[in-house]
């Protein structure tokens, strides 16, 4: 028995959001993923308002019902305004339905589904006795006072035009203890307790206090697994009690002497409950290097409070035995470094295996708890640009649908090729791009060394238009991806988000030898200066451009349109910055080519200082012509020298400044903004 589908209405920016579960079913994890204020907590939230605090206030409505709300009057359809969760529950011949059979309406054996609804609404008639009797700022009165105002009811439904004010007939009130019978919600949130060594007496002992909370736990569970403890301290209560006899017994003899008493004794009473939470601690280290638990580090704390929390939720799960076991976890990567986040991610799993009806729900940040999930079960939140609802996108179901095109089975064998590789990348390499706000795709090495620095100086000079905010102090990702950036064209535009692709025009030529003695001719595309391109070996450039084949007539038509720059950007999130701009009267192929036109004389003037190079002495000859001087003295096996050695020389000497490629100025003007 499982959560299949979550519809959400009416609740902050969740005014009409759906989580879709399909493909979960034999799963206990989903992933909720997405920028801030995307809307995770509050998709938490809610289920903690209907499920425990039952209180919902004036700004847990979208702003665009507040309105509404304030001219609230006899005509206000109220249900409209109602913030609303429905799930649907799927159930198998498995499952004992005892529980659920409360909720069971149709009487078909094929239907396996039964939907329940948790509606908050105004309730009208009372707050608007209560307005006539308040003669100034109504809305005030509104704002601070609605919660008492709002009642809450537990439905089956069938359809969600049953929600309606002319359909609510449809509807089938159910009271709140059947809702608790069936589902047991536990939240473990991100604003834990945990605390250092600067925090008081009382706050340093957290984990001790867990280990309490959990010990009692078990003591309502099973008796006989804390037989050991509970012997312990009834031998402890029999030697206190001899012990307190001879101490107490000249004072009690005087007692019953005034109070007339037969028998007055003082015995001890060790209850383990108190002696847990008063006399036990939680230290790490061994005998003499022991240490208080408030003196380990904070990521340590943090995954320990985590698992006592988790045994402590386990053990209710167990003892209560509902059929619907919902445990929610807040951004578990608080305070810890990336290898106990991945340790945290693998572990959770087995866990919490064996929870009959356990759903877990972990809402994170952490590209490395991300990248350590099977991205079947990521949920990702997102607003969709130009709107004020929230989406929570099946990552993988949508975009898997995204990179298919079941008409040409030439393209949909590319596509699904690609997303392969993405899906390799995003768990091998980067899941950061989950929550980036841009991205800068890069081709090589050599920019992924000098790209940092024309950033800082990019910004230290001003180059941005006067109310662009600092790339430095923009959440940008910026990533290695060679000639592959052509598999994440889907992937941006699922996520919308803004993209700048840098690479290389990368010009070839055709060649066509004729065949000798009959055989066909042969036709080459070797690399050429930009000039005398006919084509580009660049697939990046051909599939977002759109190109023709290679053997294709109006391919060299084409490929003029793109070293002139006149092909129409991918679309508005993505642009690809290329040597289309010539410099000093040069257009590149590479970015070699393109940096070394733009910085010539300065490479003349600090030759000996550059690596990389072979043949200095002919540096007078090839200053002219960045071709030449590429060809001929840029080892090819030394290009990451080159750069490494560019980026030290403009680190090290105060008078030295390197021209960033024109491209590369241009795309950062664009990603600035």
């Amino acid at each position: 028995m499982h959560i299949s589908k979550v519809r959400i209405q009416n609740f902050r920016l969740l005014k009409d959001t759906t989580l879709d579960l399909v493909g979960d079913s034999n799963s206990q994890l989903s992933l909720l993923i997405g920028k801030n204020n995307s809307g995770k907590t509050s998709f938490i939230v809610l289920f903690e308002n209907f499920l425990k605090s039952k209180r919902f206030f004036y700004d847990d409505f979208p702003m665009s019902l507040r309105k509404k709300i304030l001219e609230i009057c006899d005509e206000t359809d109220v249900y409209s305004l109602a913030i609303r969760l429905s799930l649907k529950i799927e159930y198998g011949e498995e499952d004992n339905l005892q529980n659920i059979s409360d909720f069971i309406v149709d009487l078909d054996p094929m239907c396996n589904t039964v939907r329940i609804a948790f509606e908050a609404t105004v309730d009208k008639s009372k707050l608007l006795k209560d307005l006539e009797v308040v003669t100034k700022r109504k809305d005030e009165f509104i704002k601070k006072n609605l919660s008492d105002y709002i009642q809450i009811g537990y439905y089956i439904f069938d359809s969600y035009s049953d929600f309606e004010a002319e359909h609510r007939s449809n509807l089938i009130k159910k009271e709140a203890s059947d809702v608790n019978n069936l589902i047991n919600l536990k939240v473990i949130q991100a604003n834990r307790s945990v605390t250092s060594s600067d925090a008081s007496p009382q706050d340093r002992r957290i984990l001790s206090h867990l280990t309490t909370r959990f010990y009692n736990s078990k003591v309502k569970m099973s008796h006989d697994d804390l037989y050991d403890i509970n012997s312990s301290i009834i031998d402890a209560d029999i030697q206190l009690s001899a012990n307190y006899k001879t101490f107490f017994e000249p004072f009690l003899e005087n007692a019953k002497s005034f109070l007339a008493l037969t028998a007055l004794n003082v015995v001890s009473d060790l209850q383990s409950k108190e002696v847990m939470a008063s006399h036990s601690k939680i230290t790490y280290g061994k005998d003499d290097t022991e240490l208080p638990e408030h003196l380990n580090g904070l990521g340590y704390m943090n995954i320990l409070y985590l698992l006592l929390n988790i045994e402590i939720e386990k053990a209710d799960f167990e003892e209560t035995g509902r059929d619907i076991n919902i445990l929610f976890i807040e951004e578990p990567e608080a305070h810890t470094h990336p290898q106990l986040q991945y340790i945290f991610i693998e572990q959770i799993s087995k866990i919490l295996n064996g929870i009959k009806g356990l759903q877990t729900f972990i809402s994170t940040h952490s590209a490395h708890i991300v990248k350590k999930c099977n991205f079947k079960n990521i949920r990702y939140f997102q607003i969709p640009k130009g709107e004020e609802n929230v989406d929570i996108r099946n990552f993988y179901i949508e975009l898997q649908g995204r990179y298919a095109d079941e008409e040409n089975a030439e393209i949909d064998r590319v596509e699904k090729k690609h997303f392969k590789f993405l899906n390799q990348y995003l768990s091998i390499e980067s899941s950061e791009l989950f929550f980036a706000e841009k991205i800068i795709f890069i081709e090589g090495a050599s920019e992924k060394m000098l790209l940092p620095y024309f950033i800082n100086q990019f910004d230290e000079d001003d180059m941005g238009d006067e109310d662009d905010t600092a790339l430095t102090s923009q959440n940008i990702s910026i990533l290695e991806v060679g000639a592959n950036a052509k598999a994440f064209k889907h992937f941006l535009d699922f996520l919308e988000i803004k993209t700048l692709i840098i690479t290389d025009l990368d010009t070839t030529v055709q060649q066509i030898k004729k065949g000798e003695n009959g055989k066909k001719n042969s036709v080459s595309y070797p690399a050429c200066p930009a000039k005398t391109g006919t084509h580009t070996s660049n697939s990046t450039l051909r599939h977002y451009y759109n190109s023709p084949e290679f053997e294709d007539e109006s391919f060299p038509a084409w490929m003029e349109k793109l070293k002139n720059h006149d092909h129409d950007d991918p679309s508005p999130l993505i642009k690809i910055a290329y040597q289309n701009i010539e410099e000093n009267g040069y257009q590149g192929r590479s970015f070699e080519e393109a940096f070394v036109s733009a910085n010539m004389d300065k490479i003349g003037s600090n030759l000996e200082d550059v690596d990389g190079l072979k043949n200095k002495d002919n540096f007078d000859e090839c200053k002219s012509d960045p071709d030449q001087f590429v060809g001929d003295m840029l080892d090819s096996k030394g290009k990451s020298s080159f750069a490494s050695s560019l980026l030290y020389l403009a680190l090290s000497k105060e008078d030295l400044k390197w021209n960033i490629p024109s491209y590369i100025k241009e795309g950062l003007k664009w990603i600035a903004k």
